[in-house]
């Protein structure tokens, strides 16, 4: 008797693929330790806590760093709802696809715009960031030029990793990975040993940072250093058609990414914050840049070098990771055919097995960004403040679709499941999304004109609207034929009742 041959998992992942009504094109070349470093790239320990720690220390003091815990407890549940929904639609493109499958077309296209609009904000603000540390490592005086070119020189390498494919993706996400950990746990290590000035005592010191006012409202400022940390594990996701047994291996990623990407961010922090000789110093705004005071003081001129290549590499890869999630939501869109572009959007690159429009347009845009900022450095940052609350918004769409698909009897049959907890952690992520969101568009600076005070929320508002008129202009998502507002399961009907019309949601 011949023994009997197991499924082969690629086939079966294009079988589970293919009942979802597509037939992907992507290679399955990425391993789930490169799933995710890909996801933990895109979080950055070390590009959110280097970019957000002065302005954290000084809004908030020491007590800063609670809401990494916080943030972190909030974000995991989010990640545990996504979890089941991409168990179930293991489709590339992320929270599009998700919306789509949990609610209608014109739900899931308003997130994917969101979303979108949101990652190329991200990647400007990613490479702008870089500017300053490639002109300390490298000794120039960084000025608006210098630092254009800079970010488009990150721009354009990670746009060149992207487009050798995603077996090359996953070594450099993989190689990122290890210089960050690396060099996180062995800067933190060294500051705590050789540089340290406070014991753990100070991580419940204001040193005054409130002022006047309640400390809760200076930890609410503070602690957007927690709220702009926590994403990056969707990332893992965005990229399901390009991983093995996506539906099990999919949610440990994400997981993983919560745990060990929030664990490495506080470390950082903690080192930090320990090792800052003048604390008072930083909240009175007399030092206004700690991290590289720092540095150079507890490793010199060439050992700080050092570290800031490290730095610089974190960038890159944070780059890289949000061009490969952005590419894959633009041509999940042009693949069902849902928005202007499409037929360039949905096109793949055969020898490469990447969609090479999608990718461009993933370059382009934070490209054009960045040289806007020639015009006006302060129109960029404008631009670049809807990114965070950009990508929260669509977590929570996405969050709030599954709760309505649960509410109307959807049942999560993935290989991943929450079970009778499914409903209570769905709820307790919505009210975490909400919550963040409101004190991210918080208006905290009243000295200056209103709308700069409340940029926050009028950029959120012009993306939105500018999406509603889009969809009201060019009924894309109304031609797609693409599955859509399945999840939920549909009461039978009748011999003598007529069909209910599709959902145009």
């Amino acid at each position: 008797m011949s023994p009997i041959t197991p499924p082969d998992p690629v086939d079966s992942d294009a079988a589970h693929l293919a009942s979802l009504g597509y037939e992907s094109e992507f290679k399955r070349d990425m391993s789930p330790w490169a799933n995710f470093s890909l996801g933990f790239t895109y979080l950055s320990p070390v590009v959110g806590v280097y970019s957000l720690f002065a302005y954290a220390l000084a809004s908030g003091g020491p007590p800063m760093i609670w809401s990494f815990v916080i943030v972190g407890l909030g974000q995991l549940l989010v990640a545990l709802v996504f979890s089941e929904v991409v168990a179930q639609f293991p489709v590339a493109g992320g929270v599009y696809p998700w919306a789509r499958r949990l609610w209608g077309r014109r739900w899931a296209w308003m997130t994917g715009w969101i979303y979108l609009i949101a990652l190329m904000c991200t990647i400007a603000s990613v490479v702008y960031g870089a500017g300053p540390y490639i002109a300390t490592t490298f000794g120039f005086t960084p000025t608006v030029n210098t630092t254009i070119v800079c970010s488009l020189a990150i721009l354009a390498l990670a746009t060149l990793i992207n487009f050798l494919g995603t077996r090359v993706l996953a070594a450099a996400a993989v190689i990122g990975f290890s210089a960050e950990i690396i060099g996180a746990l062995a800067v933190g290590g060294w500051l705590l040993v050789s540089h340290r000035h406070h014991n753990l005592g100070v991580l419940f010191d204001s040193f005054g940072s409130q002022g006047s006012h309640s400390y809760l409202w200076a930890f609410a400022a503070a602690g957007l250093i927690g709220v702009y940390q926590y994403y990056g594990f969707e990332a893992c996701g965005d990229v399901a058609e390009e991983v093995p047994d996506p539906g099990r291996l999919i949610p440990k990623a994400m997981r993983r990414t919560i745990y060990i990407g929030g664990a490495a961010a506080t470390f950082v922090c903690l080192a930090l914050v320990l090792s800052v000789a003048d604390i008072p110093a930083v909240i009175a705004g007399r030092d206004v840049d700690p991290v590289t005071t720092l540095l150079d003081s507890a490793f010199g001129s060439v050992g700080s070098k050092i570290v800031l290549a490290v730095v610089l590499l974190s960038f890159l890869s944070c780059a890289m990771s949000l061009q490969a999630a952005a590419s894959r939501l633009a041509f999940s869109y042009g693949r069902d055919d849902m928005i202007m572009g499409s037929r360039l959007l949905r096109k793949f690159s055969d020898a490469r097995h990447v969609p090479p429009y999608a990718l461009l347009l993933a370059a382009v845009l934070p490209a054009l960004i960045v040289i806007g900022s020639k015009v006006s450095t302060d129109a960029l940052a404008k631009v670049i403040s809807f990114a965070a609350v950009g990508i929260y918004l669509g977590f929570q769409m996405v969050v709030l679709a599954a709760l309505r698909a649960r509410l109307k009897g959807w049942q999560p049959s993935g290989k991943y499941r929450l079970g009778k907890w499914g409903l209570p952690i769905n709820i307790a992520a919505l009210a975490y999304g909400v919550l963040a969101i409101v004190n991210m568009c918080w208006p905290r600076t009243p000295g200056v004109p209103w709308y700069d005070n409340y940029i926050v929320p009028l950029s959120a508002v012009v993306v939105v609207g500018a999406g509603l008129l889009y969809m009201a202009v060019h009924r894309s998502y109304g031609r797609s034929d693409a599955p859509y507002d399945d999840a939920i399961p549909k009461p039978a009907q009748g011999p003598a009742r007529a069909e209910p019309e599709p959902s145009k949601f």
